[in-house]
């Protein structure tokens, strides 16, 4: 598909465009654009990754990221109702929007739904890794830890639904790197994990961060190129004039720019709805923290470990262990609900004995961006100089660099990648 590249609406010279948000993915797709030449101004109503990408797992898992609509998710969802410790966790009050929103993702949880979404992930989850090494060859002054991700389970039986997961991204055209690890192997590499797991998989060629200092890295690359940031100004509205495209804020000066683009998380719809971008998006929410590593020679950890029937990710950061869980369907300025941070100690206990539970750090919740069909929304919308980059639901540090990549390549040439055609905010 062609469109005419990105010019500036008045003279010659660079465009200039105004991102919407400092998360991983607005920041990515400022930096990739000035790749392109572009000047970038990035606007933040918060604070660099102040959203979902500071507290998230920060896994860069080409080979987990993988569409939710799972047709065992309904099973799953119903027992969940009745389970307040349940992972997946939905508030019982009168909510229409959100009950649209789960039925029309509950008539989506199909085999065949799955793996043609499941399709569209293969080509940019094939590429997420090198959109990262470039990232770090070309001056973010950050770093991506090459590690597998250890796929552990309390009972031997809980690991047939993630191979037959993996099966499925195997004939969705993913290549996946998979392994059967011993107990005693297991208990050599992750001393941390209970006696009480049997089972374990390891999934190679995976890769983590520290997402927060990888998301603050990014922002100082950006400046350095000349790019400018403004924290604390939440855009209200977009306005068309004779500069372009003018962001109006809440507080402050208005900003304007030859395109922009809004890169703001779960709060997306808030600006995308009205250029006409129609697709359910609602937060889902997940919830952190770190623990104690008790025994001095288990730190670091050397891997990322999944547990995949609990819904835990737990994740090296430094010498602790970042771990999350948690769908929480609520509001998206909805407060951190304590008993929901009780309830992933609950479930972790019986397979983390290394850690102190009781010392808890940097306690965290942030709204990911799920859309119904469970596909982002990249590219231009229905208002001229207008696109959107976000819905990437949990994988938004997985696809986060690439998508933007390949957004400012659609950008600046006028050539919308073929990767990105499944994900067109407007479908």
């Amino acid at each position: 598909m062609q469109h005419q590249p990105l010019r500036p609406v008045k003279g010659s010279g660079n465009p200039h465009v105004v991102i919407i948000g400092a998360g991983m993915v607005g920041l990515s797709t400022a930096w990739f654009l000035q790749e392109h030449g572009a000047d970038v101004t990035v606007v933040e109503r918060s604070g660099v990754a102040a959203g979902s990408s500071w507290g998230n797992a920060g896994w860069i898992s080409p080979g987990l990221a993988v569409p939710l609509s799972d047709p065992s998710v309904i099973k799953y969802g119903m027992k969940a109702l009745l389970d307040p410790d349940s992972p997946l966790y939905i508030p019982m009050k009168p909510d229409p929007k959100l009950m649209s929103f789960l039925l029309g993702f509950a008539r989506r949880c199909t085999p065949g739904q799955w793996m043609k979404t499941m399709k569209a992930y293969v080509p940019v989850n094939s590429q997420s890794i090198e959109a990262y090494q470039f990232l770090e060859d070309n001056g973010v002054k950050a770093e991506t830890h090459e590690a597998p991700i250890m796929a552990a389970f309390r009972h031997a039986k809980d690991a047939a639904g993630l191979e037959h997961e993996i099966e499925l991204i195997h004939k969705a055209g993913l290549d996946l790197d998979t392994k059967e690890v011993d107990n005693a192997a297991l208990r050599a590499e992750l001393p941390i994990i209970s006696s009480d797991v049997e089972r374990a998989i390891r999934i190679g060629g995976q890769r983590y961060i520290n997402p927060g200092e990888f998301v603050s890295a990014m922002a100082d690359a950006v400046e350095t190129r000349g790019g400018r940031l403004i924290i604390g100004s939440n855009a209200r509205a977009l306005r068309h004039g004779p500069n372009g495209v003018t962001v109006e804020m809440m507080s402050g000066e208005p900003i304007s720019g030859d395109a922009v683009v809004i890169s703001t998380g779960a709060w997306l719809p808030e600006l995308a709805r009205r250029c006409g971008v129609k697709t359910a998006l609602r937060a889902g929410r997940g919830y952190s923290f770190s623990v104690g590593v008790t025994d001095e020679g288990a730190r670091p950890v050397p891997c990322s470990v999944y547990f995949p029937h609990e819904r835990l990710a737990c994740t090296p950061i430094g010498d602790r262990l970042r771990v999350g869980g948690t769908m929480e369907f609520a509001g998206t300025e909805d407060p951190l609900h304590p008993e929901r941070v009780a309830a992933i100690v609950k479930s972790g206990r019986p397979l983390l004995s290394g850690v102190d539970w009781d010392d808890q750090q940097d306690v965290w919740v942030g709204g990911r961006p799920v859309t119904v069909d469970g596909l982002p929304l990249i590219g231009a919308t229905d208002v001229p100089r207008v696109y959107t980059n976000g819905g990437h639901g949990m994988w938004g540090i997985t696809l986060g660099p690439i998508t933007s990549k390949l957004l400012a390549e659609q950008m600046m040439t006028g050539t919308v990648p073929d990767e990105l055609r499944p994900f067109a905010p407007t479908r």
